[in-house]
């Protein structure tokens, strides 16, 4: 079986552990995921199965939302409810929603993030989240980050202490952005500690939340979850025929057709919607292009 499922991932359950149970539902090894979910996150992550793992990378670089709730008052060395407490400040009396929404706005658009140390990075090939339970603290490299939408989705603050004061907002962004480092640097700018305290991945690339299966309902029907890998991949199409199939097959360096020429990636799918190869323009021969990856 090959092809993708846009999996609802339950709480508790690392990305790892989805891996592990698909893997024991299809019996087979070829399984991987798109992007990595908290275990205490919930939503939607896409999963490869067979010949759907070549793509894995391709799917990972797509865009993502959430919906996500912040806690002021407090920050965690995780940056969200499973760390432990490291700073506490009481939230004054008379802060509003207003002002949280009028900061929020401000992070929309390009912004610098530094990774948390429990983050599955590599720092001179070592993962950060290893020097992090071994309480080393190491530079973290900073990345740019795309801030699409972010949108405010809470009427009011709820105060369940001085030091725990939480709101809910939405977020659409680039892949590699860290929910968590946003939530505590939305509090730095209201002036507080903070964590994440709730995460919902709503949509994956194109996979929104209304497409997701669960566990219970793979065991039911694994075959009829997956989708196809000509369908999943949303780049611009080739469709060949027959008689060009062995080439493409074969992951030959061709010639580029001319509807092809302002179109720098595209899947190469036969009569029948099956997905050939993924090819590009050449980098070097001018008119020719070359595969990027062949199934």
């Amino acid at each position: 079986m090959n092809g993708v499922i846009p999996l609802w991932k339950p709480k508790g359950m690392t990305s790892h552990d989805c891996v592990s149970r698909i893997r024991q539902i299809f019996k087979t090894k070829k399984v991987g995921h798109t992007g990595t979910l908290d275990p205490d996150a919930e939503g939607v992550l896409p999963i490869c199965v067979g010949k759907a793992t070549k793509i894995a990378s391709l799917l990972t670089l797509n865009n993502k939302e959430y919906e996500a709730e912040i806690s002021l008052g407090q920050s965690t060395t995780t940056e969200d409810l499973a760390g432990e407490i490291v700073e506490k400040k009481n939230v004054d009396q008379s802060f509003t929603i207003d002002e949280c929404e009028s900061v929020l706005s401000g992070f929309q658009g390009w912004i610098t993030q530094v990774p948390p140390m429990y983050s599955a990075i590599r720092v001179d090939g070592k993962r950060l989240y290893e020097y992090a339970r071994e309480g080393i603290e190491v530079e973290r490299p900073s990345r740019q980050v795309n801030i699409y939408e972010i949108k405010m989705l809470s009427d009011e603050l709820t105060w369940y202490n001085d030091c725990d004061v939480r709101f809910n907002f939405k977020v659409a962004c680039s892949s590699g952005t860290y929910i968590r480092t946003l939530c505590v640097d939305i509090g730095h700018k209201l002036g507080y500690p903070a964590h994440m305290s709730r995460l919902i991945r709503t949509q994956a690339g194109d996979f929104p939340i209304d497409q997701t299966v669960t566990f219970e309902e793979l065991e039911q029907s694994k075959a009829e979850s997956l989708i196809s890998l000509a369908d999943v991949l949303t780049l611009p199409s080739y469709t060949i025929s027959p008689d060009e199939e062995y080439r493409f097959r074969h992951g030959q360096v061709l010639e580029l057709p001319e509807e092809l020429e302002d179109v720098s990636t595209f899947k190469v799918i036969t009569e029948s919607n099956e997905l050939i190869a993924v090819y590009q323009h050449h980098p070097s021969k001018v008119g020719k292009m070359k595969p990027y990856k062949v199934f």
